[in-house]
């Protein structure tokens, strides 16, 4: 993942420091149920991992059946590439079959940053999409709509149009990137407002080089989470650490759903990262989620 990367030698003067909580997340009531936490990466499809949660030898077409194995959920970023045909999502899901394994889907690029969202095949892309992702049945998480870099707010009229004519009955969450987004009071106002009344997602991102978009705005029952690290670098684990003390926070809100994934340089690390936040979430927050099987480790793991 190249947005917000920065060069190793520089990762020791990032303020990595969590901002305080936004004000729609300061105003959730506190929790009815605890929310649940959904935990992984972004793909599937690493033939690193054999070895390392993949056991030696597996074969390509039995990954998902162990990354279902070792996560409960995915940020499924292959559909930002192509729309599938309901039989492959359909297969996808039968795999997940008796676990509460969920895939959140994410636009596909042809909507998301190819069209300027107004137009009839965005529009037609989109109705194609959503009829491929309901496959996913009850294993179907919220689904993820990344615009670019360039989607600034001068074009908000058409982003929230578009949103709003999103269906109600599938959740959706929204990453923004554009600097204007965050640094302009008003316009941040009015974005998570927008998405508070439609009741979607503010996709939260903690990257290295673009510290504004770890906003803190949780707009929506269902909150999703993109962490990108640093091929475990010292501060990952300083970074993972004030994410628990956040989360431990968050599990006494009015929040349904929290969805937390791992993005590592080529990914090489996601298992290894996400073991250590699964492990100090259960110690901090007193759960007992299910850590990955880790079979052995790759690398120097302190980089």
């Amino acid at each position: 993942m190249e947005f917000g990367k920065i060069d190793r030698s520089l990762l020791d003067k990032v303020n990595f420091r969590l901002p305080e909580d936004g004000a729609f997340t300061k105003a959730l009531k506190p929790a009815v149920k605890q929310p649940q936490l959904f935990l992984g990466g972004a793909k599937w499809g690493r033939k690193e991992w054999v070895g390392l949660i993949y056991p030696a030898k597996t074969k390509e077409a039995e990954f998902l059946d162990y990354y279902i194995q070792n996560f409960n959920g995915i940020e499924l970023n292959t559909t930002h590439y192509q729309i599938y045909p309901a039989a492959t999502i359909q297969k996808w899901a039968e795999k997940a079959k008796g676990t509460g394994f969920k895939f959140c889907p994410k636009f596909p690029q042809s909507i998301s940053h190819y069209s300027d969202l107004s137009s009839a095949k965005a529009h037609a892309d989109t109705d194609r999409f959503l009829d491929s992702v309901i496959n996913f049945g009850e294993h179907l998480g919220p689904l993820f709509l990344q615009l670019s870099e360039k989607f600034g707010p001068q074009r908000r009229d058409v982003l929230f149009s578009y949103l709003q004519k999103l269906p109600r009955d599938i959740s959706v969450t929204l990453e923004v990137r554009h600097p204007d987004w965050f640094g302009k009071t008003e316009i941040r106002k009015e974005l998570f407002q927008t998405l508070h009344e439609l009741s979607i997602g503010s996709v939260i991102t903690d990257v290295s080089g673009k510290r504004d978009c770890a906003h803190m705005e949780v707009t929506a029952p269902v909150t999703f989470i993109r962490f990108v690290g640093n091929g475990l670098h010292p501060t990952d684990y300083e970074r993972i650490d004030d994410w628990v003390k956040r989360i431990k926070s968050w599990l006494q809100r009015d929040i349904r759903e929290i969805h937390f994934y791992m993005h590592q340089p080529d990914e090489l690390y996601t298992p290894q990262l996400t073991d250590y936040l699964i492990r100090a979430l259960n110690k901090t927050c007193k759960l007992s989620l299910q850590a990955p099987k880790l079979i052995g480790t790759t690398g120097d793991l302190f980089g």
